[in-house]
């Protein structure tokens, strides 16, 4: 080819290279960044600099290291062309980042390996909207559950006093000489017929008991507590709150691990997102036996919340207590929500200006 051809593709792919909406890097096969463009500078905050001193899994999330290195393997062996998978990366302040992952590999004349190309979407908001969605369906089947539940009580309890008053109005058409054609008589004998009808039809859509209880298994929950740590260990540093933890390492819960990651994390999130900026902050995970339930409490010295006047509206759908951008007003409904589906409650305690403590009762194992 031309000399001048080729130095026009080379420009053309720099450009495109530097220019590209999504993250883009050449990595080498020792899995240090070769070359990283603009996007993906901007996308991790991490400076060129920054970028070319690491490798790749040191801002990998522990849990996609592995499986990224596996299908790395398959691409040098030659087991496959390329791959794409959804990983996460950390952010230089700590939030986790959500990615499309796409990797083929550059391989010299001879078929040797060069290097890997990397291309990164950014998913962080479509997870965040999946999560979301997810959580509000499991809350709506939760809605509808106790509707069946009701549906359950009509059926046997109410159909056995349907037939208790049946039972009397018989004797009192045997005993009352002329009842049978008294309207006012005639109208119960009705009224109770379409009662009995209305719980025939209810019968009919009632199922059997739908709590979680059958799915509920044992976790250990100090387990779930670090791996909320884990993954806000680098936010927290950043925002200079100290998490700490004092789970006992022996209790067991009864549990689904998704609800448990989500519970703990939301807390976690919260006690940061609110910490006071006039002090050291602090949020400290610790448990307690009472009953037949594993406390779990989490204690902060963040702003606060005034419960003489939000009390009852703590954990409503959409209401907030501070005056953040990012509040919503969704994480303590969804949260409340779970616990309760794995048969547990929440308590709280909170002063303004002083912090909260909120205790989570879950089922022993």
């Amino acid at each position: 080819m031309p000399t001048h051809l080729v130095n026009i593709k080379d420009k053309l792919f720099e450009n495109i290279f530097e220019n590209a909406p999504n993250g883009i890097a050449i990595v080498g096969l020792d899995y240090r960044w070769v070359k990283v463009n603009r996007s993906l500078i901007e996308l991790l905050g991490y400076s060129e600099t920054e970028f070319y001193s690491m490798k790749f899994p040191d801002i990998t999330h522990k849990d996609d290291v592995d499986g990224d290195i596996e299908q790395l393997n398959k691409l040098l062996n030659r087991d496959i062309e390329s791959y794409q998978i959804e990983k996460r990366y950390f952010h230089k302040n700590g939030n986790v980042v959500w990615t499309l992952l796409s990797v083929s590999m550059e391989r010299h004349t001879d078929g040797s390996p060069l290097y890997f190309i990397s291309q990164v979407v950014d998913i962080t908001k479509q997870k965040e909207i999946l999560w979301e969605m997810n959580s509000i369906k499991e809350i709506a089947k939760n809605q509808n559950d106790k509707l069946l539940n009701f549906a359950h009580i009509a059926t046997h309890d109410i159909r056995s006093h349907i037939g208790n008053l049946g039972m009397i109005t018989d004797f009192m058409e045997e005993e009352t000489e002329g009842i049978k054609d008294d309207e006012n008589f005639k109208m119960l004998k009705e009224s109770l017929s379409q009662l009995e009808i209305t719980i025939s039809n209810l019968n009919e859509v009632r199922r059997d008991d739908f709590s979680l209880h059958g799915n509920l298994a044992p976790k250990n929950l100090r387990v779930f507590v670090e791996n909320a740590i884990y993954n806000m260990n680098a936010i927290a540093k950043n925002e200079h709150c100290k998490i700490i933890n004092e789970v006992d390492d022996t209790v067991r819960v009864l549990g689904v691990s998704v609800y448990l990651d989500s519970i703990i994390l939301n807390f976690l999130t919260n006690a940061i997102k609110y910490r006071s900026k006039d002090r050291n902050s602090f949020v400290r995970f610790r448990t307690s036996i009472q009953d037949d339930f594993v406390i779990l409490e989490i204690q902060d010295n963040g702003l606060g919340i005034d419960l003489e006047a939000h009390r009852n509206d703590l954990f409503q759908f959409r209401k907030t207590f501070h005056q953040l951008e990012d509040s919503r007003g969704v994480g303590l409904f969804i949260t409340r929500n779970h616990v309760e589906r794995m048969g547990g409650r929440i308590e709280v305690e909170s002063e303004v200006n002083v912090g909260t403590t909120f205790r989570v009762y879950f089922q022993k194992a």
